[in-house]
């Protein structure tokens, strides 16, 4: 969803670094960049605990608001995008099935589904609430597999991070890698489709 089809990273960074902050913390855009984009927000505290930087006595508090501030952000600037409708329209009028697998919590993704008016052309969406192991373990991929009654090697995952790739690739499932919501369009998704279906 982040990066996929919401231009949200940002707001993740943003509302986490702004709950840090309250306590003398912070992660810093490179750190954001190479090491925790994609992952979920207690997988992100943990690791900075691990390095002594941060109390695990805070997480949950932290966790809490972080997700507070996330929503305000979501409130204001979560707008449908006719790019990401109409790819989403068009191929579930083709009759395939569509899915979300989201490092957020479930309260996150289905309020950006609903703000982005997506919600209606997905089968179903799956959170890191519904998973023992966020990305990159890839669970949630194939949990969302499974529920789709498919087969790893008939689905297509779109990702934009190497936490999300990897999870998807070790799915067993077909990988259209994207750098941002920009190159998430019909005719992109449908040329990868055709590419592994001339395999």
């Amino acid at each position: 969803m982040d990066g996929v089809l919401i231009d949200a990273r940002e707001w993740h960074y943003e509302s986490l670094n702004k709950a840090l902050e309250l306590f003398g913390s912070s992660i810093s855009r490179y750190d954001h960049l190479v090491t925790f984009d994609g992952l979920p927000t207690k997988k992100k505290l943990e690791m900075l605990s691990k390095v002594g930087e941060f109390p695990v006595g805070l997480h949950h508090f932290v966790n809490d608001l972080k997700q507070q501030y996330t929503m305000e952000i979501v409130y204001t600037q979560c707008k449908p995008v006719f790019q990401q409708q109409y790819a989403l329209s068009k191929l579930k009028t083709e009759g395939y099935h569509l899915a979300v697998c989201s490092n957020s919590v479930r309260k996150t993704v289905e309020i950006m589904m609903e703000k982005a008016a997506l919600m209606e052309y997905l089968d179903f969406y799956l959170s890191n609430q519904d998973v023992s192991k966020g990305k990159p373990d890839p669970e949630i991929y194939t949990m969302a597999i499974a529920k789709l009654g498919l087969k790893p090697e008939d689905c297509l995952i779109v990702e934009d991070n190497e936490h999300g790739v990897r999870a998807a690739i070790a799915s067993g499932a077909h990988v259209l890698k994207v750098d941002n919501p920009g190159d998430v369009h019909y005719y992109n998704i449908v040329n990868r489709i055709k590419e592994i279906e001339n395999a």
